[in-house]
């Protein structure tokens, strides 16, 4: 099977930064393509950022300009490099890696990390 662990979220002041990480373990074959989403209280989970195999990335115009996906194959892992967080950036950040373990393809979730950003 594959487990996800994520790390890097935490309490921070706006203006601040925080790195996000997500690495991916187990039988796997290759990872397409790794995103992140978020969910704050009350909300539905939205899509932040995505970067594909082949390196598109894709972002969240609420996040453009601010956050920065990228993605090391050699140690299955994607990042989400966050600055200039604002209030409003707090959140449970979730990776979610599209793997495929010998010819079958799932979507995987990681366990949630709190990022929360006090203004």
């Amino acid at each position: 099977q594959v487990q996800l662990v994520e790390s890097g979220g935490g309490l921070v002041q706006a203006g601040g930064s925080l790195r996000l990480s997500c690495t991916a373990s187990g039988s796997i074959s290759s990872i397409n393509a790794m995103g992140w989403y978020r969910q704050a209280p009350g909300k539905q989970r939205e899509l932040v950022a995505t970067i594909t195999s082949t390196g598109s990335i894709n972002y969240a115009d609420s996040v453009k300009g601010r956050f920065t996906i990228s993605r090391d194959n050699a140690k299955n892992t994607v990042y989400l490099q966050m600055n200039s967080l604002k209030p409003e950036d707090t959140a449970v950040y979730y990776c979610n890696l599209n793997v495929r373990v010998l010819i079958t393809r799932n979507n995987y979730w990681g366990q949630g990390t709190q990022v929360t950003v006090s203004s």
